[in-house]
């Protein structure tokens, strides 16, 4: 029997929020220390943005990748393709925190642009998927495959600037 998909349901998508937005303040949690220390000594290409811009555009992506996860949500049951979507869906928030793990936490400027790639992957696969449920959600998550496109660029580009 089909979930109904008419409704605003509150709860759940403040459940998809609150996922979402833990897993964003938890890798900022590795991130912000290392700014001001160890990543303020990397030579970083001229279009790296200043540090300020950071935190507003990841809240702005996370506001839209949670509200594509429920609008997907909505249509949830127990066929192979939301069962395959969800699952996508979990492997890029997975890549999403381990970048930051990798890249600041660890400081393994290589590792972190594989993960970054691998991301990226996964970001226009769950488009993809997601889209078979609903256009609006797929389209949410654009702006987060354009945004990690730029930090593949500037992972890169780091990455060769200080080897």
């Amino acid at each position: 029997m089909p979930v109904s998909t008419k409704r605003f349901q509150l709860v759940p998508y403040l459940v998809s929020l609150l996922m979402v937005f833990a897993i964003g303040i938890t890798a900022s949690l590795v991130t912000r220390p290392e700014i001001a220390g160890w990543y303020s000594t990397l030579k970083k290409p001229p279009f790296n943005p200043p540090p300020w811009l950071f935190a507003p555009v990841w809240s702005a992506i996370y506001l839209m990748i949670a509200t594509a996860a429920y609008l997907v949500w909505k249509h949830r049951s127990h066929k192979p393709a939301y069962i395959i979507a969800r699952a996508v869906y979990f492997l890029q928030l997975i890549l999403n925190f381990s970048w930051s793990l990798v890249f600041f936490g660890m400081h393994q400027i290589f590792g972190a642009l594989v993960v970054i790639i691998l991301l990226w992957l996964s970001i226009a696969v769950n488009i993809n998927w997601f889209g078979k449920f609903s256009k609006a959600a797929a389209w949410l998550l654009a702006p987060y495959l354009a945004w990690v496109s730029f930090a593949t660029v500037l992972n890169a580009s780091i990455y060769f600037l200080n080897r």
